[in-house]
């Protein structure tokens, strides 16, 4: 597994983020090994050669991960898995690949000429940290207060994530919005009673003290600065990095940006809190490209050692 360093060309299902159950709640025997995160290594990017007739790529072409590809020469029109996707100038382009894509992936480039380069890409799947609580009921049934305030809530979340903009931040290599102990992994995942499964972490917790500031990871434009606390995500914060790519950032105790505004790899944005649903201080960092949800490890690399 690959994260880029590319000084060249790199959520949203959101949801609570809780604290482990206590251990007495966990039937051991049903869970799984704790698998280790993947390590992540650094690609040297692809060059594009004057005429090149194939495709090349680098980063993760793995379940929760980020490519940076680029286009034979002449391309002009490209698609993943039948949608048309953007192709930059240079003839970069991104993909990815969501938690539970499947073993295969293709892509096909039509030419000025009318002709096709065609690609399949080989999909490695994870394990995911999964337990198994068969004693517990699912969720408690929601509240009317929650069901009256979420339509309008994911309105907001989804018109955002629609926007276009001009970032370029996607071209960066990414670094950490904030360092400390990862406290949920991407992907992980808790069963219920009779089988019934709950949503997977579609980010990572990083537990960090209230108010630790909170940094962009690479370059991008504020699609939602929440102007209240969501009741999920609490006070919520989304950047668009440009090529479908973007973050959010939830539970935060201040947002320090506004919508429009462009931010710059490493700018303080905002601060860590426990708002909305959460049980305890910390950062939850989710990314998405288009629907694929990414795992920001594999993007940001090994979270780095904090002495």
């Amino acid at each position: 597994m690959a994260r880029w360093s590319f000084g060249v060309p790199a959520m949203i299902v959101l949801g609570s983020c809780t604290t482990p159950l206590a251990a007495s709640q966990v039937q051991p025997a049903a869970r799984p090994q704790r698998q280790p995160p993947p390590t992540a290594t650094v690609v040297v990017p692809p060059r594009r050669a004057p005429d090149r007739t194939a495709f090349s790529y680098a980063g993760s072409m793995i379940q929760g991960g980020v490519v940076i590809g680029i286009a034979p020469s002449s391309t002009s029109l490209l698609s993943f898995n039948g949608m048309t996707i953007p192709v930059a100038p240079d003839g970069r382009f991104v993909i990815a690949f969501d938690r539970d894509a499947g073993p295969v992936a293709s892509i096909v480039a039509t030419l000025e000429d009318g002709r096709q380069v065609r690609d399949t890409l080989t999909v490695a799947p994870r394990q995911w940290d999964i337990s198994r609580l068969n004693t517990l009921p699912k969720f408690p049934v929601p509240q009317p207060e929650f069901e009256r305030l979420r339509p309008a809530e994911l309105a907001q979340i989804n018109a955002a994530r629609r926007l276009v903009t001009d970032a370029a931040g996607w071209r960066q290599p990414f670094l950490w919005p904030t360092t400390g102990r990862i406290s949920t992994l991407f992907g992980s995942q808790r069963i219920y009673k009779n089988g019934e499964a709950g949503s997977y972490h579609s980010g990572l917790d990083v537990a960090v003290p209230q108010g630790t500031p909170v940094l962009a990871p690479a370059d991008g434009v504020v699609i939602l600065a929440a102007d209240h606390p969501f009741t999920l995500e609490g006070n919520l914060l989304m950047i668009d990095h440009g090529m479908g790519l973007n973050s959010a950032f939830l539970h935060l105790s201040r947002i320090a940006v506004h919508v429009g505004e462009h931010v710059q790899r490493g700018e303080t944005i905002g601060f860590s809190g426990m708002t909305g649903r959460a049980t305890g201080p910390h950062l939850h960092w989710s990314m998405k490209w288009r629907e694929a949800k990414i795992d920001p490890l594999l993007v940001a690399g090994p979270m780095p050692r904090t002495e």
